[in-house]
């Protein structure tokens, strides 16, 4: 149906190339001419300046859910006038002693148009469907919370 691509580019900028020593920082290049610094994790040597894949793993998921929630609301008439998420990503070791991200939490908070009144049960209904659409959620095994206040 379509194809993502992006570029990454990464150098080293030191004599050797010790575990201790090597950068951790490389570009990511998108076809729109964006470019972002990502690193490691600081935790894993990186650069605290950077994005990390953990970091940009959890935007895409909170992104993506909050793209499909506007889709979905649209579709109905349903007028949203601001959407933010917190969205927090847990990265721990599995019962094969890997790092994984085990689970990310959504914390949207949604502002709907005056005049729109949309129930509790209503907005738990449009998150969990925005949840099974999400073309992110369904291509990971992390486990995806969304908590409404």
């Amino acid at each position: 149906m379509s194809q993502h691509q992006i570029q990454l580019f990464w150098q080293r900028n030191t004599s050797d190339f010790e575990y201790k020593t090597y950068t951790r920082n490389h570009t990511w290049k998108f076809k729109n001419g964006v470019t972002i610094q990502a690193s490691a994790a600081p935790g894993f040597r990186g650069d605290a300046n950077a994005i990390d894949p953990e970091e940009a793993y959890v935007a895409s998921l909170s992104s993506c859910h909050m793209l499909t929630f506007l889709a979905i609301c649209a579709k109905e008439k349903i007028i949203v006038n601001s959407y933010e998420d917190e969205a927090v990503g847990y990265l721990e070791r599995n019962e094969s002693k890997k790092y994984v991200i085990t689970k990310v939490i959504l914390k949207p908070k949604v502002i709907f148009d005056e005049g729109m009144n949309v129930s509790q049960e209503k907005l738990e209904e449009l998150h969990h469907i925005s949840h099974q659409e999400c073309f992110i959620a369904n291509s990971v095994k992390t486990k995806i919370e969304t908590i409404i206040d």
